[in-house]
């Protein structure tokens, strides 16, 4: 079924191209910056579409990777973010373990309280 619809496919574009060139109509276009020699309409409008079609693809790739790299930053600043108030937390509490145990809880001894010495 698909190679019958990619048939059939390949023999529209080609019978609404030749349509197209068969055109015998010429004409002379002239721009601001060029002049376009007489040639056939439809080859030109065909030309016309071919090169606004890549011209299209390339700015929309140039665009959505730009808008891409955008997203990608703004993904990994996030995620920047989390870790070092992970890491903050990690040290806070390594502080706080290491405070209690540099510190020892006095001893009490028939009524006398030795404190040891701090290094």
């Amino acid at each position: 079924m698909r190679f019958l619809f990619l048939v059939l496919l390949i023999a529209l574009f080609g019978y609404s191209l030749a349509l197209v060139l068969a055109n015998s109509i010429n004409t002379q276009v002239d721009l601001l910056f060029a002049q376009i020699p007489t040639m056939n309409l439809g080859l030109l409008l065909v030309m016309t579409l071919v090169l606004g079609v890549i011209t299209g693809l390339l700015l929309g790739v140039l665009v959505f990777r730009v808008v891409q790299t955008r997203w990608e930053v703004t993904r990994l600043n996030k995620e920047l973010e989390l870790v070092r108030a992970r890491h903050i937390q990690a040290a806070a509490a390594a502080a706080a373990a290491t405070a209690s145990v540099a510190t020892p809880a006095p001893v009490k001894r028939d009524d006398v309280t030795i404190v040891p010495p701090m290094m």
